[in-house]
């Protein structure tokens, strides 16, 4: 069976599970799903990048999740939805919510299920891509293992991964 720990910031739409659960063909495959979601110390980052994108009305937007305490019940509803619609594709999943340190935990994760591979699943940050400070650029250095870089789109769009990974 093939492991993949999937780091993602929001709940999976069900383009971002087909695309997932599809990307090793016919092998099974199973999930440790990390879920982290962007708080209010990344609103400035998610204008910025929203500006970038043209979507103007999301970049003057109040903050999108709530931090703390109150980003806890959402992200674990997320989560759990993440975790019934990959097995409903027939992928095994388990995860958690990242609270802090995503980066040593992913590490700890990968050494501790031996995993193949890290998926990490987010929207555009051109901000944080540019100076190589997203989570893929910066799991490729804590890692031994692939780390491929897909961003996530709405349920009508497909995922697509950047070049070189």
């Amino acid at each position: 069976m093939f492991t993949s720990v999937l780091m993602i910031e929001k709940p999976l739409t069900p383009a971002d599970v087909e695309f997932v659960t599809t990307l090793h063909g016919d092998d099974r495959v199973s999930f440790v799903v990390l879920m982290q979601p962007r708080g209010k110390q990344d609103v400035l980052l998610r204008a910025i990048d929203d500006v970038a994108l043209g979507e103007f009305d999301d970049a003057v937007r109040e903050g999108a999740e709530p931090g703390g305490a109150q980003g806890g019940a959402p992200a674990e509803v997320g989560l759990s939805q993440t975790l019934q619609a990959l097995r409903a594709a027939g992928a095994q999943a388990v995860g958690q919510v990242v609270e802090d340190h995503p980066l040593d935990l992913l590490r700890s994760v990968v050494d501790e299920t031996g995993a193949d591979e890290v998926i990490v699943l987010t929207a555009p940050h051109f901000v944080e891509e540019f100076f190589h400070r997203d989570w893929a650029s910066r799991a490729r250095h804590k890692v031994g293992v692939p780390v491929l870089k897909l961003f996530s789109h709405a349920a009508d769009d497909q995922p697509q991964g950047t070049p070189g990974g």
